[in-house]
């Protein structure tokens, strides 16, 4: 493998394969080290890759299980701040914005703020999805129940996040841009959900395929926050 594509495209393919629970694949080296529920037979991982022939997939003898250990405890020493350090200085970033942009009259302005914050929210998402359209889809078909059966979905997601953020900071059709955010981060969460109840230690895609963040609940509050503000927005509206 030689890029952030071809990685997201094999975890999507391995993720796959009943009682993997969990995936991780150094791409410099070359190796992947596997968790499973139940023991998986290398020609089983094998046959999921078979329909991509330049993917090849063998054992390393004595040297798996050491490779998880290690990848496990590392994966334990992270912190919840190095981790998902990405996240929350966007969260940062774009809630100070909307804070200041809000109370720029003098009264704060409960409307602009959440209007605000969810326009930036969207354009700087779908700006890192864009920088490697490819891999996001390939990420985002590993879990959302869209895109596991229509991989162009994830495509089309991209440009939906961009043109909610545009349409956001216009303030055009509010009711109409409410309703649609409202309606995609919804079916967007039931993916989500399922994974994290399910344990899967997947690959969030909220930012594209340049960063490598896990699923978990960060990514429940990021959905259901986006959620929440449309429907106050709209019921403020309406």
């Amino acid at each position: 493998m030689t890029c952030t594509g071809c990685l997201a495209k094999v975890q999507s393919l391995l993720s796959g394969v009943e009682n993997i629970t969990k995936l991780d694949i150094d791409l410099p080296n070359g190796t992947a080290a596997i968790s499973m529920s139940k023991h998986v037979a290398t020609s089983e991982l094998q046959a999921a890759l078979a329909a991509y022939p330049k993917y090849q997939l063998s054992e390393l003898p004595h040297q798996h299980h050491a490779i998880s250990s290690m990848l496990d405890d590392a994966e334990e020493a992270k912190s919840f701040l190095t981790t998902y350090k990405p996240v929350l200085l966007i969260f940062g970033y774009v809630g100070l914005l909307s804070l200041l942009i809000a109370s720029l009259s003098g009264t704060f302005n409960g409307m602009l703020a959440m209007r605000v914050f969810m326009s930036g929210f969207f354009l700087v998402f779908s700006f890192f999805k864009m920088l490697d359209l490819n891999g996001f889809a390939d990420s985002y078909s590993t879990y959302d129940i869209v895109a596991k059966k229509f991989r162009a979905w994830g495509f089309v997601y991209a440009f939906i996040e961009l043109a909610l953020g545009i349409a956001f900071a216009l303030n055009f059709m509010p009711v109409v841009t409410n309703a649609i955010t409202f309606a995609v981060m919804s079916i967007s969460l039931i993916g989500v959900l399922q994974s994290v109840l399910n344990k899967r230690k997947i690959r969030c895609a909220c930012l594209g395929a340049v960063f490598n963040l896990p699923m978990s609940t960060v990514t429940i509050i990021e959905d259901a926050l986006m959620i929440a503000m449309s429907g106050v927005m709209l019921g403020l509206i309406v």
